[in-house]
C-alpha cells in the first residue's frame, strides 16, 4: 500500500473507471462504489471517473493518457451484443419469469454498453492494464469475443442446492466456494486453492474467449476467474484479468478487514502494472521526442545537402543582371543566390511533418530569445548605467 505523502511530488498512473447510473429523487445520478476507489488511490493511482451519459463513447479519446481501465458492477450486458435469441434456449416465458426475479438488473443500458467495450476494446489492442469486476469481467469476454450465459440457473441448470449466485435476503453475508486453479495468478494472490467468494449476479460466462485462461470455478462449474497468460505480467505493465466476485466487498461482518488478504492484493498488482506501464509510456515519449530533435539537428546541417557548384546557370545570369551585379560585386551576389536556391531544393525534399518540427522549432527559438530580451530589459537599473558607463570608456 502507498502512502498518501509518498505520492505529492508524484505524477500518478491514471486508472478509467466507468460511472453506473441510478434514479434517486425522480432524477439519474451517476455513481461509482468508493470501495474501489479507495483500493485504486491507496495502491497509488488516480481514478478518473468516465461519466454514463449519452455520447461520452465518442469522446474517450479526450481522457487520455489511459494507464489502466476498471470496470466493475452494472446491468446486463444487452444479448444482442454476444448470441442471438435462439442460442440462449430460453423461452418467452423463460425470460418474463428471469425479469420478475431479476427486474432491476435486467434493464439494458446501451450507453455503458458502448463505453465500456469501446474501453475493453482499446486495452486489448494497446496492451493497457485491464481489470473487470463482475460484469467488468463478462464486458472482458464478450470484448475478446466469448459468450455469456443469460440466466445461469435456467441455461446452467443451477440449484440452491448446487450453488446459488445471487441472495437478496443476504446479500452482502452471501458467499459460495470457489475453486482456484493452481499456478494462475489467483492462485498466487489468494495462496489457498479454494476460497469463499461474494456473489450477486445471475449472469456468467458461457463460452470462454480463446485467448483467456481460467483461474477459478464455481461448483457448478460456472467461471469465477480468468486471466490472460500473454498479457500477465505487472511489472512489465502487463495485465489482464476478469473476475465474477467482487474482492473489494469481501470483508469481515461490521469491519473494513479483507476475508482474504489477497482481495486487496488484486488491486495492488493492477496499479503496479498501471504504474509500470506510465513509465513505459513516458519513457518511449521520451525517447521518440529525442528522435526528432536529433532528426531537426541533422536538418540544420548544410553540409548533409548542399553540393558545390561553381558554374553558373543561364538562369543565374539573368537574376545577376536583374539585380544590378557588377563584374566588381557579382560573386557576393553569385554565392548568397546560389546558397538559397539550394535550400530551397533541400527544404522541398523535406516532408510536411519534418518541415512542422522545424517550424515547431523556429517558434520555440523565437519565445526563447523573446524570453531572454525581456530578462535583459528588466534587469535592474543599476547594472543598465553600468553597462552604459563601460561603454563610453570604451568609445
Amino acid at each position: 500500500m502507498v502512502v498518501a505523502n509518498d505520492l505529492s511530488s508524484k505524477i500518478l498512473p491514471r486508472v478509467l473507471i466507468v460511472s453506473r447510473r441510478t434514479l434517486r429523487k425522480n432524477k439519474y445520478v451517476d455513481f461509482v462504489g468508493e470501495y474501489h476507489l479507495d483500493l485504486i488511490v491507496s495502491s497509488g493511482a488516480v481514478p478518473v471517473i468516465v461519466p454514463r451519459v449519452n455520447g461520452i463513447h465518442s469522446m474517450l479519446q479526450s481522457f487520455e493518457p489511459i494507464h489502466g481501465v476498471l470496470l466493475c458492477e452494472g446491468e446486463d450486458v444487452d444479448p444482442s451484443l454476444y448470441a442471438d435469441a435462439e442460442s440462449s434456449g430460453l423461452s418467452p416465458e423463460d425470460m418474463e419469469e428471469i425479469k420478475k426475479v431479476h427486474a432491476e438488473d435486467m434493464t439494458i443500458d446501451r450507453e455503458k454498453d458502448s463505453i465500456e467495450l469501446t474501453l475493453a476494446r482499446l486495452c486489448l489492442e494497446r496492451n493497457i492494464p485491464f481489470l473487470g469486476i463482475c460484469r467488468g469481467s463478462q464486458i472482458l469476454n464478450v470484448a475478446a469475443g466469448g459468450t455469456l450465459y443469460q440466466d445461469i440457473d435456467k441455461e446452467l441448470g443451477t440449484t440452491t442446492t448446487t450453488t446459488k449466485h445471487i441472495d437478496y435476503d443476504n446479500y452482502d453475508g452471501h458467499r459460495h466456494e470457489a475453486r482456484i486453479v493452481e499456478e494462475t495468478p489467483l492462485h498466487k494472490l489468494f495462496e489457498e486453492m479454494e476460497i469463499k467468494v461474494n456473489s450477486y449476479h445471475h449472469q456468467g460466462v458461457k463460452r470462454l474467449a480463446q485467448r483467456f485462461v481460467p483461474m477459478a470455478y464455481a461448483p457448478d462449474g460456472l467461471i469465477e476467474g480468468f486471466y490472460d497468460p500473454n498479457r500477465y505480467d505487472p511489472k512489465e505493465g502487463q495485465f489482464l484479468m476478469g473476475l465474477q466476485f467482487h474482492p473489494e466487498r469481501m470483508r469481515l461482518s461490521g469491519s473494513d478487514e479483507f476475508d482474504y488478504p489477497g482481495c486487496a492484493l488484486v488491486y495492488q498488482e493492477f496499479v503496479k502494472a498501471a504504474i509500470a506501464f506510465q513509465k513505459k509510456q513516458v519513457s518511449a515519449a521520451q525517447m521518440e521526442m529525442k528522435r526528432k530533435t536529433t532528426t531537426l539537428v541533422k536538418s540544420f546541417s548544410q553540409a548533409e545537402f548542399l553540393e558545390a557548384n561553381t558554374v553558373l546557370s543561364k538562369q543565374q545570369e539573368n537574376r545577376l543582371q536583374q539585380m544590378g551585379a557588377t563584374v566588381r560585386n557579382s560573386c557576393v551576389y553569385m554565392k548568397r543566390m546560389k546558397r538559397k536556391e539550394e535550400q530551397e531544393r533541400a527544404m522541398d525534399k523535406f516532408s510536411a511533418e519534418r518541415l512542422s518540427d522545424l517550424l515547431s522549432f523556429h517558434h520555440m527559438m523565437a519565445r526563447l530569445c523573446s524570453d531572454a530580451i525581456k530578462r535583459k530589459l528588466l534587469e535592474p537599473e543599476a547594472t543598465d548605467r553600468t553597462i552604459e558607463s563601460s561603454f563610453f570608456l570604451s568609445y
